[in-house]
């Protein structure tokens, strides 16, 4: 198991030379999202029981807005409750009078338009799935060729929040995406749009993306790369991955339109506490949705601890919403990453990968009073141990 020490700061520093970018803003999500959503732990499970709350249906979904609000997540800023892939009916694969999507009917039997006034009335906001494929990719139907008619039924049943995935044929993006955002902005209702075209094309590359292209079709923010699976292997490619490509994307990433490092898991019982507070810190640096893959019912006080920190999650919601990079070679296994904040400080992470040999606060980690997460003069840090954590009160994390 590698060592991982990560330290979170809050310093008067001077403003980094960040590259520059000026690029029409979206309207909507302003800072990053954050919320839920079903896909890693409950994936396309529609073996539902009549009682069932562990598979994809109305009353998983209802239950993990009870949780949400319960947990004091909504008040936290964690507000969306987002479905994923397989609430579709299958067959006929829309309604044969009206050409509309449809939700399963045994899974779902109240309808997604009371489902999402459900979660509304929780204080959540309402996120659905599709895609810009003829079928999503788990086999259900999706939106190709149907953007107008579906961005209008998606409005019709409250949805705040659009996850576009694709699934399909590539050469159908370019026009579908663009199809898809006019619709929705011309829908009468605003959605957040969720687009995972970057996802498909250009093979990871950063550097060739059109992002441009994205954020004038509308698109609020968009899955980059690979899928995050519930293991500190996944997480932590995906940490190297923004660091490898920070400097071609921290020009496009600002208010209205995210670059989405894919779901927090933290809480899914699937890495240590130490990396649940590496992938929390990384991704607030780095200006990404805050989107926990966890089952809400069943979160461990520790975890949830680390995933209602205000500090992390104000250095994540910071009005400024410059994207924050790592600044070291990647060869470094000791990684100092850093943000400018609307304020005129710099949130600071260090980041230290596999056995490197933990970089050191600029204070006493080991003083009176000194725990994880907590307040310090300089600002506040996240450290693996906190006081006494290990020979000259450096952070230990297995």
């Amino acid at each position: 198991m590698p060592k991982i020490g990560l330290l979170l700061l809050l310093l008067l520093l001077p403003a980094l030379a960040l590259a520059k970018g000026s690029l029409r803003r979206n309207a909507l999500a302003r800072t990053p999202p954050m919320g839920w959503m079903s896909w890693e732990l409950f994936r396309c499970d529609v073996a539902c029981a009549p009682d069932d709350d562990l598979c994809i249906g109305e009353r998983m979904y209802k239950a993990q807005a009870d949780a949400l609000a319960r947990g004091g997540y909504v008040s936290a800023g964690y507000v969306g409750i987002h479905m994923d892939d397989c609430w579709e009916e299958k067959h006929p694969p829309r309604d044969p009078k009206t050409g509309r999507l449809r939700a399963n009917a045994t899974r779902f039997p109240s309808g997604l338009k009371a489902l999402g006034d459900y979660i509304h009335g929780k204080g959540a906001s309402f996120g659905l799935y599709t895609a810009e494929s003829p079928t999503t990719c788990g086999g259900y139907p999706a939106s190709s060729a149907h953007e107008a008619l579906d961005a209008e039924t998606f409005a019709g049943w409250g949805v705040d929040y659009m996850k576009v995935d694709g699934c399909g044929p590539k050469d159908y993006y370019a026009g579908g995406y663009k199809a898809m955002g006019e619709a929705l902005q011309a829908s009468g209702r605003d959605i957040v749009y969720s687009c995972s075209w970057p996802a498909y094309i250009n093979g990871g590359n950063e550097s060739m993306q059109p992002f441009a292209t994205f954020i004038n079709d509308g698109c609020n923010l968009w899955r980059n790369w690979d899928d995050i699976q519930c293991n500190w292997g996944s997480l932590s490619s995906i940490i190297e991955h923004w660091g490898m490509y920070g400097e071609a994307l921290v020009p496009y990433a600002g208010p209205g339109h995210w670059h989405d490092m894919d779901m927090l898991l933290v809480g899914a019982h699937c890495v240590t506490e130490d990396e649940e507070r590496t992938q929390m810190a990384i991704w607030s640096i780095s200006a990404a949705p805050l989107i926990m893959g966890n089952d809400l019912r069943n979160v461990s006080a520790a975890s949830a601890r680390i995933l209602l920190n205000e500090h992390a999650i104000a250095v994540s919601q910071d009005p400024l919403g410059q994207m924050g990079r790592r600044l070291d070679a990647a060869t470094s296994p000791t990684q100092v990453w850093a943000r400018n904040l609307a304020n005129g400080d710099v949130a600071v992470a260090l980041y230290n990968a596999a056995t490197a040999t933990p970089v050191l606060p600029p204070f006493n980690a080991a003083a009176p009073g000194k725990v994880a997460w907590t307040h310090t003069t300089q600002g506040y840090y996240e450290a693996c141990g906190g006081a006494g954590a290990g020979a000259a009160g450096r952070p230990l994390c297995s």
